[in-house]
């Protein structure tokens, strides 16, 4: 039986698995609370922007924020995809996985100049500009350096993703990008700048976008910009697209990515701008599908009002329901022939918002193993120690093979690098 999400996390009669590992056995091997990502899972969702992309000019810069351990960088290296970064952290994360520099855009809104000198020593591919002030730090910086800086402006084009509010980042009221109306003036201010190399146009407007219809309202928008500022004797070589298309939690149906690629080709080809190389910044539709969080049952806790399951994962494991209130799903890794219990699952922590679902039918005992589902994306990268609570460890596995990519981290390491006032 196949999961809605991917088809690399499925039963085969009783038992979970991801690809040809059972989930029971991977915990029992490794531990909990424990991430398991399918290799196949990534590969083939990248292969869906490639095979749509194909005979273009383009770069998958895939959007590291979403999972930014190294394994899952090194599968995308390997790929042949490129990097949407947000800080120099996520640059260095990068490169120790094998990125080409010049496969990666540097994106964010609080660039500072460290980042920005480290980002030009390295030869980043472009910069996505997000205000005016960042322009003219990052000339200076560049001049300093006696080094060019490719950029890109991330245009705000005022459009409705139609998404959760903290994900949205393409209306005016957002704190990204150049405002539609003063793009044309910011761009001819670039264009005349010191250390400043105009080469494209970018956007972004959120992300778990599942309806094609705000990217074309975007697209048109942008295209109307490539257009405005090409007037005025600027040339833009490419043009970023973005990511934010969104994934199957429950009953989501977002476009498939290559059909939603064809469909934003065609109205570039049909405006006549074929000819620009094409970038898209896919993160969560990559990998979110792809993972799972495992935890062991603790206990079972009957109320009047609610049953609490118990579990051995927390909020600072997965912060996606208590931050954003999201709905993900959660099953047994082994079926039981016994009637399921309606129960809130709940971790350790001492935070009534630490809850991972509610309102779950679950057959479960304690010692069981529980599995939630499409936790590859914004789950181990939102990842925290609070409560003093060691990080999760990771697997990856292809096929019927299994490799630890992250060591759970111990208690002695929480604390590495603090230090205790001297003794009176």
């Amino acid at each position: 039986m196949t999961l809605p999400g991917s088809p690399h996390v499925a039963y085969r009669g009783d038992t979970l698995y991801v690809e040809d590992c059972s989930l029971v056995d991977l915990a029992r091997r490794f531990g909990t609370p424990l991430y398991v990502y399918s290799r196949s899972a990534m590969l083939a969702a990248a292969n869906a922007y490639q095979r749509a992309l194909a005979g273009r000019d383009h770069l998958i810069c895939y959007a590291m924020k979403a999972n930014s351990t190294l394994a899952v960088l090194q599968t995308f290296v390997d790929a042949g995809c490129g990097f949407d970064i947000v800080s120099g952290g996520e640059l260095e994360r990068a490169l120790a996985a094998g990125a080409d520099p010049d496969k990666v855009v540097f994106s964010g809104v609080g660039k500072t100049r460290a980042e920005m000198s480290r980002a030009l020593a390295v030869g980043v591919m472009c910069f996505n500009v997000e205000s005016e002030a960042e322009l003219d730090v990052l000339s200076s910086v560049a001049s300093k350096a006696g080094r060019t800086a490719r950029v890109s402006l991330r245009v705000n084009p005022d459009v409705d993703a139609k998404t959760h509010p903290y994900i949205s980042t393409g209306l005016k009221g957002n704190k990204f990008g150049v405002a539609h109306e003063r793009a044309v003036e910011v761009y001819r201010h670039a264009a005349a700048l010191p250390g400043i190399e105009v080469v494209g146009i970018d956007c972004h407007i959120g992300s778990q976008i599942t309806e094609a219809s705000p990217y074309l309202d975007a697209l048109d928008r942008v295209l109307d910009l490539v257009e405005a500022v090409e007037a005025h004797g600027l040339r833009l070589h490419h043009l970023d697209l973005g990511g934010g298309l969104g994934i199957t939690y429950t009953d989501e149906q977002p476009p498939a990515a290559d059909a939603l690629v064809a469909a934003l080709l065609a109205r570039i080809d049909a405006r006549g701008h074929g000819h620009r190389k094409i970038l898209f910044e896919p993160g969560r539709s990559l990998v979110g599908n792809a993972g799972v969080l495992v935890s062991e049952v603790l206990y079972l806790k009957p109320g009047d009002h609610t049953n609490f399951c118990v579990v051995d994962a927390a909020m600072n494991d997965l912060m996606r329901p208590a931050m954003y209130q999201a709905w993900m799903g959660i099953v047994a890794c082994t079926l039981r022939d016994a009637p399921p219990v309606v129960c809130d699952v709940v971790g350790p922590i001492c935070e009534s918002g630490d809850w991972l679902g509610r309102d779950r039918a679950l057959a479960v005992q304690a010692g069981d193993m529980l599995a939630v589902l499409s936790a590859g994306a914004y789950c181990m990268s939102m990842a925290s120690n609070y409560n003093s609570r060691g990080r999760a460890a990771e697997v990856m596995v292809s096929g019927d093979q299994a490799w630890l990519i992250r060591d759970r981290e111990l208690p002695a390491e929480l604390f590495r690098g603090e230090h205790l006032l001297p003794k009176a």
